[in-house]
């Protein structure tokens, strides 16, 4: 394990806990300017994260969902405070802090930790993914017909016009469950779920989850196969990567 990775699970984990302090406790909630949530545990828990950063590494490149980008290098550190604010504000524990960093936008390492849960999640580029201190890998499923399959919100599918594919896959799957979020993808890294259906994201959101599957063994792309960091992603164990992306594209 690099110090970087190190540096990055202590911080993330830092981070996560401290937003256990107003999880599942009345909890004002403030709407942004695209309709999605955020609160105090959001902004803390990025604060926190820059601070540990300046201190660790100063003047280095940091994005962040609630404090944007500080910084101009193509070497930075990407920030979900929380990955999956509407779960946290609802007091359901699939959600996460995320922690990515990356050089020329491809993301090195990347630490997921699930603080109501006690998971955490961790990958670096070319060393492997691990779980809660284990090496993890992605299912060995090979069929539609035996895999789950996890994705996010129905009105976002319709709204990105996923819903008729993801529905023809639906028919095709042995289980299908809104699972979303960073934790989602998760599902997929450590072979709990088979595909991963995420029609609209941003960069904070899928930084550190895709070098998390890709290093247990998945593929990560958007729904034309490229592997670039786009604004839409999917996350398979690799062997149904196909057949879903043509279920999209029939």
């Amino acid at each position: 394990m690099s110090p970087r990775l190190a540096f990055a699970i202590e911080t993330a984990f830092e981070a996560a806990r401290s937003t256990l302090a107003d999880f599942q406790v009345p909890l004002h909630t403030e709407y942004k300017g695209d309709s999605t949530p955020v609160t105090r545990a959001d902004r803390r828990a990025e604060r926190l994260i820059r601070e540990r950063i300046a201190e660790r590494f100063p003047g280095e490149t940091v994005l962040g969902e609630e404090e944007g980008l500080d910084g101009v290098t193509d070497r930075r550190w990407v920030v979900d405070p929380i990955d999956g604010t509407k779960s946290f504000v609802a007091g359901v524990p699939l959600y996460g802090t995320l922690l990515a960093y990356e050089e020329a936008d491809v993301p090195g390492l990347g630490v997921a930790v699930f603080p109501a849960l006690g998971d955490l999640v961790y990958a670096e580029r070319g060393g492997g993914a691990y779980w809660n201190g284990r090496p993890c890998r992605v299912s060995g499923v090979d069929r539609l017909e035996d895999a789950t399959i996890v994705h996010g919100s129905v009105a976002t599918l319709r709204a990105c016009a996923r819903l008729e594919g993801y529905l023809s896959l639906v028919e095709r799957t042995r289980v299908a469950r809104t699972w979303g979020d960073a934790y989602g993808h998760v599902l997929v890294a450590t072979g709990r779920a088979d595909v991963m259906i995420d029609p609209r994201v941003a960069r904070w959101d899928i930084s550190a989850v895709s070098v998390i599957v890709e290093e247990a063994g998945g593929r990560f792309t958007d729904f034309r196969g490229s592997p670039s960091l786009a604004e839409e992603a999917i996350a398979t164990n690799g062997h149904l990567h196909d057949a879903v992306l043509e279920a999209f594209y029939r």
